[in-house]
Parts: C-alpha cells; sequence; structure tokens
C-alpha cells in the first residue's frame, strides 16, 4: 500500500515499506499501521498487509483500521515474533462486537 496524507485524504506515491524503513534509520519505536480502507468498517483487520510490514522492518507494528471481532485478535497474535506489537480498535468495542476482556486474554496467551 501507499502513504496517505492530509486526513487520509490523500494518497502518496511512496509505498508503506519505504517510509517504514527512512524510519527505522530515524530511531521510530513503533508504527502505527492504518488500513484507511477498512477503518471503521468492521470489515476485518488486513492481517496480511500488517504481517508484510512488520517484517520488513525492524520498527515494531501497531494493527488497525478495520477490526471486527476477536478473530482480527487470534489472527494477529501468532505474528508477535515477527514484529505485532499491538491493535487498536474502535468500532468493534463500541458496537459490543468485541469484548476487551476476551482480546485481552487472547493476547496474553
Amino acid at each position: 500500500g501507499f502513504v496517505a496524507t492530509d486526513g487520509w485524504a490523500e494518497t502518496s506515491d511512496m509505498p508503506v515499506v519505504d517510509l517504514a524503513r527512512r524510519f527505522e534509520d530515524a530511531g521510530v519505536a513503533a508504527l502505527l499501521f492504518t488500513d484507511v480502507g477498512r477503518d471503521g468498517l468492521l470489515k476485518g483487520c488486513n492481517v496480511e498487509a500488517t504481517i508484510a510490514l512488520a517484517r520488513a522492518t525492524d520498527i515494531p507494528v501497531i494493527a488497525s483500521g478495520g477490526v471486527a471481532d476477536i478473530g482480527d485478535i487470534h489472527a494477529l497474535t501468532p505474528h508477535v515474533g515477527d514484529g505485532i506489537e499491538g491493535v487498536i480498535t474502535g468500532r468493534a468495542l463500541y458496537d459490543g462486537r468485541l469484548d476487551l476482556a476476551d482480546a485481552l486474554k487472547v493476547a496474553a496467551a
């Protein structure tokens, strides 16, 4: 994917991985990766793209955008060793589709 700017209104021609590598050289502690095409839509986290970014850089990645339910947490948790450090969710919690206690249990396992 490509980097989105200006409140996600503009998409640049810079690949996400290229920007992540620049941040890596600058000493950034973590990356927040949001699939803006899924954010707030409960379509499921873009697990494949998130893992690909985590594997392409040494910076820990926090997944965001589209988290729909506990299935997304289950899908990301095995990839902690690949650099996935966390998940941000909003609407799934607010809508009752994801229970925070259950998500924390899965993430801690």
